[in-house]
């Protein structure tokens, strides 16, 4: 809005303050005017010494002011301000580090948030690991302080019904003796309603033993698990899967690419919501199939075409998400000759990187992202470029230790990789 940074300065009453500027990657341009352009004066230390506001008409110095600017993407920034600005990329978050942020920062902000203590409900180390195994794969925490707030909840209204319990059972009044001597004696009938109270509430109360969440806790409030180790297993158990590695704006994800042949005359049918790069991609895998399928084995002689009467259908699931890139290259390639070979692959290796038409393998971006969401999977070897070695050391020492890095240069040796004891090439393959 006009003449916001200028009331944010008087408000802090001093002209060196760190000001925010919150999803700068979502400003948009209108008949009122055009915020990245203005911003382009704000952000320029050339320039914004004597900025002037057009709503105010008041000249100050912004060079002394430390502006701060968070998006998720840097797609939708106009270059001309993204030149103006340092660019801090910031990974999703490790297992390990997730555990740490939510047993300092998460748990008791919950527990304050709901009116709980450590004396009413505790969480342990071990539950929260499962949550974050089983119930949440993301690159932040948002997901996760979800769930920490959902069992706190359940939580909170046990403390609520218990309270309510022992406030009815203290406005009870007791029966003396006397009055149902006299009632006895009178010869009347007396009515007697019987509670039953399976604990003395009253010490609970007064003492109260904490909630500790255990598995089958953690089933009742947040469901069955929604992820598992088998996944990736059930996906590829037959040929033509092959698992991917993407990278998007929350941080990176695994990709299955499916791809599949029937009757028809040599097509190549691409769904999924796929961008123009990947559709490229995928044409390429597959011309490059084809003119090595006899290097492959898929074929007696390279005179004969694979396609002969058949069309191939290549799907990316999760139809609804827009996907795009060129680091798909050698899962396309990895699912088609699976597919043409009969051969299933395996199911704890995934993969990400370009590649060209003579099968080469080019480096790709995003590689700690993959990766981390490799080891959330549960994928024991990924196959990277070459020369994404060194991106290796962004990746921190515990995850790598779980996982086996293949560094490949061309195709045949992620074919090699990927399928269990190798695949077979001819001889003469090698161009």
């Amino acid at each position: 809005m006009p003449g916001r940074l200028i009331d944010g300065l008087k408000r802090v009453s001093v002209n060196n303050p760190v000001m925010l500027l919150d999803e700068i990657d979502k400003t948009g341009s209108d008949v009122r005017g055009d915020p990245a352009s203005a911003l382009l004066e704000v952000l320029d230390p050339e320039q914004n010494k004597t900025f002037n506001d057009h709503y105010l008409n008041v000249p100050f110095d912004l060079s002394k002011v430390v502006f701060v600017a968070t998006a998720n993407r840097m797609q939708p920034i106009p270059p001309a301000l993204l030149d103006r600005m340092e660019v801090i990329e910031l990974p999703g978050y490790t297992p390990e580090e997730k555990l740490k942020i939510a047993m300092k920062h998460l748990l008791p902000r919950v527990l304050e948030q709901h009116g709980l203590s450590s004396a009413y409900l505790q969480i342990p180390e071990a539950v929260v690991k499962l949550i974050i195994e089983r119930y949440t794969r993301e690159a932040g925490v948002r997901n996760l302080e979800r769930n920490l707030a959902a069992l706190a909840r359940a939580a909170a209204v046990k403390v609520a019904e218990l309270d309510s319990t022992l406030r009815l059972g203290k406005e009870m009044q007791p029966i003396t003796t006397t009055l149902l001597d006299s009632r006895l004696a009178d010869g009347g009938e007396v009515e007697m309603e019987v509670i039953p109270m399976g604990q003395d509430i009253s010490n609970t109360y007064e003492n109260p033993s904490p909630m500790i969440v255990d598995e089958a806790m953690l089933e009742k409030v947040l469901g069955p698990p929604r992820f598992d180790d088998r996944e990736a297993a059930d996906r590829v158990s037959s040929p033509g899967v092959s698992v991917g590695l993407v990278w998007t704006s929350f941080g990176g994800e695994v990709q299955f690419v499916e791809a599949t042949a029937m009757a028809g005359k040599g097509d190549l049918h691409l769904t999924g919501q796929l961008g123009d790069v990947i559709k490229e991609s995928a044409q390429l895998a597959l011309t490059w199939v084809r003119a090595r399928s006899a290097d492959l084995n898929l074929s007696p002689t390279s005179d004969i075409n694979i396609l002969e009467s058949r069309d191939i259908h290549i799907h990316f699931p999760a139809g609804a998400v827009p996907k795009d890139g060129p680091s798909a290259g050698v899962t396309l390639v990895t699912s088609l000759v699976s597919l043409f070979s009969n051969r299933k692959v395996r199911a704890d290796t995934a993969m990400t990187g370009e590649m060209t038409l003579r099968g080469l393998v080019l480096p790709v971006g995003g590689v700690k992202d993959k990766v981390l969401a490799a080891h959330r999977y549960g994928i024991k070897r990924v196959i990277l470029p070459e020369r994404n070695l060194k991106d290796l050391a962004e990746i921190p020492a515990p995850i790598l230790a779980g996982i086996e890095i293949l560094l490949v240069k061309r195709i045949e040796e992620v074919l090699g990789h990927a399928f269990e004891n190798g695949f077979p090439l001819r001889l003469h393959s090698s161009l």
